[in-house]
């Protein structure tokens, strides 16, 4: 029998591609989809501090203490740490560490990173502020040096990330990305190179981003069993629902609360409930001596309590919650939610709304007919938050105050009115999760006075401000026993609410939709740890 050579090695190769194929089977590829309502804003750790964006953020770069599942703080960049003068701290950094680029992680990558979280476009200086100073003991050993002691500084700093300082130097990105604007020339902002268990691979904005699993990254343990992350943001609330019923996502983020019986009743796929460490409100401008957007000229409404006051007692929580969050939220009268410390139901209980005394209120302050003002609001950054802006909207138009609402994106939102991107608003929707889950934080952040220098009040973006709330502020801040802390947050949260500084109004719910067989861990700052999660 005549045989063919070239025929031969045509079958030849054709069987050994076919059993290269069926290995390749065996031992296929993870890839899991991902979608959430908003892109991430930035691939820049210190561009804007916000939840989704920063936890989206912590699956590549990786701090010197973060948060297990149970928001327990555990060692990441740093293996130890120690306290040993009320003003200093002392971290050992984790050796044999690199950078997804190969380059091996030391102290300057440290000094670097919270050098760059106090550049001009960091929305991050409330976090560097903690150190007035950072000394380099050795290339694994680094000295902190706080401005006033600072009992709990190694989880106040679970978001400030850490970059190469040579990848940085290289690519001309030692400053911060400024959320104003898209800042396409800012490397940093669509290029990333951490230390943490998934690297970029790419970044389309609005479109999609795709990481895959770090080969060299320290931590051999983690449970993850995932190779590739395809991300995808998809805004409309029903096609992201219908992405995962289809199969086409294994999460997605949020899932409307009025969705959550269609999932349950679909196979395969099911909803993730629980309380969120986050507490949704309205703030006001009260700091300018005439408002950007309304109708009252020469004098501003919301520096007159009784204004603000009307405000407060115009809206029903209770309805909000009941229509619109469908009874998965709950109404509060405080800036913080009841999983952080310090809570307390004397200052944290709702409003009860009383809409003739709200009419009363803006009469005796010069506002018979009430007056008209703008009011921002994301629509793809909380659960249903543009109806319920909606709902606020209709609500202060029963009493005289008539709201244009402006509702968008959270990217041209945060552009709008952080206090960076020029503070462009007079009335507005914003969401906080205290990163030290302590109500310091928020305090800090919220209601302290406004000081470019320290950073405090940095999302104060309505300008309130009371220097006896600042007193306490600056006492909690340094005090170790826990009961006198929370004495002195129900009083500065006490007084924060008798100012009507503000106008709560939820607990929002946690609300993911997952497939049955993926294995994920809903941490309660809503943020998704890609270490956790394992698929079939």
């Amino acid at each position: 029998m005549r045989t063919f050579p070239h025929l031969k090695q045509a079958a030849l190769a054709a069987a050994v591609a076919a059993s290269l194929a069926f290995s390749a089977s065996a031992v296929a590829a993870k890839t899991f989809h991902w979608s959430y309502q908003g892109d991430a804003t930035s691939m820049d750790p210190m561009a804007l501090n916000e939840t989704f964006t920063l936890g989206f953020q912590g699956n590549i770069y990786e701090t010197l203490a973060g948060y297990d599942g149970n928001l327990k703080l555990t060692p990441l960049l740093a293996e130890s740490w120690e306290n040993p003068e009320p003003t200093k701290w002392v971290f050992k950094l984790r050796k044999g560490v690199k950078f997804h680029d190969g380059s091996p992680f030391t102290a300057d990558d440290v000094i670097f990173s919270w050098k760059r979280s106090l550049t001009p476009g960091s929305d991050m200086k409330g976090y560097g502020a903690k150190a007035s100073d950072i000394k380099k003991i050795d290339d694994y050993t680094i000295e902190v040096i706080t401005p006033t002691p600072n009992p709990i500084l190694p989880r106040e700093w679970v978001f400030l990330y850490i970059m190469s300082k040579s990848w940085s130097e290289k690519n001309k990105t030692t400053e911060a990305t400024n959320v104003k604007g898209d800042n396409q020339g800012n490397y940093a902002n669509l290029n990333a190179n951490g230390t943490g268990p998934f690297m970029l691979v790419s970044r389309q904005p609005d479109v999609k981003t795709v990481l895959k699993r770090y080969d060299g990254y320290w931590n051999k343990n983690i449970k993850t069993n995932v190779d590739e992350v395809i991300f995808q943001p998809i805004t409309q609330e029903a096609t992201r629902v219908a992405a995962l019923i289809s199969g086409e996502m294994d999460l997605v983020q949020p899932v409307p609360v009025q969705d959550w019986k269609r999932l349950e009743d679909a196979k395969g796929v099911k909803p993730l409930t629980a309380p969120e460490a986050r507490a949704i409100f309205i703030g006001m401008d009260q700091d300018r001596d005439e408002l950007l957007f309304s109708d009252v000229k020469g004098k501003n409404p919301f520096k007159d309590p009784k204004v603000r006051e009307a405000v407060v007692l115009a809206v029903d929580t209770k309805a909000i919650n009941e229509k619109i969050m469908r009874g998965a939220a709950k109404p509060l009268g405080s800036l913080i939610a009841t999983a952080i410390n310090g809570y307390d139901e004397s200052f944290g209980a709702p409003y009860k709304p009383d809409p003739e005394r709200a009419k009363k209120l803006l009469a005796e302050a010069g506002y018979p007919k009430g007056f008209t003002v703008t009011m921002d609001c994301p629509n793809d950054r909380y659960v249903n938050d543009e109806k319920v802006c909606q709902a606020v909207a209709g609500m202060l138009a029963r009493v005289g105050i008539k709201i244009n609402l402006l509702a968008q994106t959270k990217s041209k939102y945060f552009g709008k009115i952080l206090l960076q991107a020029g503070n462009q608003t007079s009335m507005y929707m914003l969401g906080w999760t205290p990163s030290s889950t302590d109500a310091h934080n928020t305090l800090l952040n919220l209601t302290s006075c406004r000081d470019a220098k320290t950073a405090a009040g940095q999302f104060n973006l309505g300008g309130y401000c009371n220097k006896k709330v600042d007193e306490l502020t600056a006492k909690i801040g340094v005090e170790t026993d826990q009961a006198k802390r929370n004495a002195m947050i129900k009083e500065a949260f006490g007084i924060v609410r008798s100012d009507f500084g503000y106008l709560p109004l939820h607990q929002q719910p946690m609300s993911w939709g997952v497939k049955d067989n993926i294995q994920v861990v809903q941490r309660a700052d809503d943020v998704l740890d890609l270490r956790d999660v394992v698929m079939p």
